[in-house]
């Protein structure tokens, strides 16, 4: 089968789209053959070796995939041939086969769609978990959200308005804007005069939560933002730039710094994390919330459509196909 391969820790365009073995159907593991295949920010950081993680090479990234089953192993319980799933690991799942273990792949109703499927695992995972485990987000509440175009930032939006929040969206140009609006943003802002703009969008009262994907000036700006008892969420950094926390600021306004790593809960909260998904779905059904999905692009394009993502040129959700796509 053809995958993209990482040989080495380096650029993103040394990845190589290649012949790689093709998972076996042995224990637990359940063989997918590939429909959809999210795209991901850490895919990218992934490759280069700046990761969390660091797996031997070579490797095939990764981290989602929705499609049908092809063959199961022996230990495999309550999934068989021709279930459609959808399965999330850390590795992997640019390929066009994938082998998951089990407890990590659910099945999809027929309503939902291999694209939007991927788009609800890892960036409305990781949106889902930050605003209700570690932001403890209440109705009424002000939310603000950086990045709010991107995969994450619209999911955070859509989830901030079905959990009862007032959503304020920032994002950098108006396009942008225009597409958190369209995912249901109460204000949207840009970051120039982003401070002042925060203390009259709030009446003064200042951000009951902070959702912050990007790291560097946003984040200072959103550290002197915060109301009292206010949650800042740490995310990501796709500024690339890690910014340093005035703790001061935390002090006089009685506000917390909260880290969000949904990888991590994923395995070390398992129940919660079914939970969190089965909500998902249900607010999917619902529609409640909706995947914005830019593009799909042939999988053998992986590495120019990364390099798109961690430029920060990419709006909402994009997919991989195995069998090509269209922009």
């Amino acid at each position: 089968m053809k995958a993209i391969v990482a040989r080495d820790f380096g650029p993103i365009d040394q990845l190589d789209y290649a012949d790689w073995p093709e998972p076996v159907a042995q224990g637990r593991t359940v063989v997918i053959e590939a429909d959809a295949i999210g795209v991901n920010f850490p895919d990218g950081l992934l490759v280069q070796g700046l990761y969390q993680m660091k797996p031997p090479t070579p490797f095939v990234p990764g981290m989602e995939v929705a499609g049908k089953v092809v063959a199961v192993g022996d230990a495999v319980t309550g999934f068989k041939v021709g279930d459609r799933l959808a399965s999330v690991s850390s590795l992997g799942a640019y390929a066009e086969k994938v082998g998951a273990d089990q407890s990590s792949v659910m099945k999809l109703p027929d309503e939902i769609s291999s694209e939007d499927a991927c788009a609800l695992m890892c960036a409305y995972g990781t949106s889902h978990y930050a605003l209700k485990q570690r932001g403890q987000l209440q109705t009424g509440e002000t939310l603000c959200v950086l990045g709010a175009s991107g995969a994450t930032g619209v999911a955070a939006v859509q989830i901030g308005k079905a959990m009862g929040a007032t959503v304020i969206g920032v994002a950098s140009t108006e396009e942008k804007r225009a597409i958190a609006k369209s995912a249901g943003a109460d204000v949207v802002l840009g970051y120039e005069g982003l401070k002042d703009a925060l203390k009259e969008a709030t009446g003064g009262k200042g951000v009951d939560v902070a959702f912050d994907p990007v790291g560097g000036d946003g984040f200072d700006v959103l550290s002197r933002s915060m109301g009292w008892g206010g949650r800042l969420l740490v995310i990501g950094f796709a500024s690339g730039t890690i910014p340093k926390l005035p703790v001061n600021l935390t002090l006089v306004k009685s506000y917390s710094v909260v880290g969000v790593f949904w990888g991590a809960f994923t395995q070390k909260e398992p129940s919660a994390y079914a939970e969190n998904m089965k909500e998902l779905i249900g607010w999917y059904l619902a529609g409640k919330v909706k995947p914005v999905i830019e593009g799909v692009y042939p999988l053998k394009d992986a590495a120019s459509v990364l390099q798109r993502v961690l430029g920060r040129g990419a709006s909402g959700k994009i997919i991989l196909k195995p069998q090509g796509g269209v922009t």
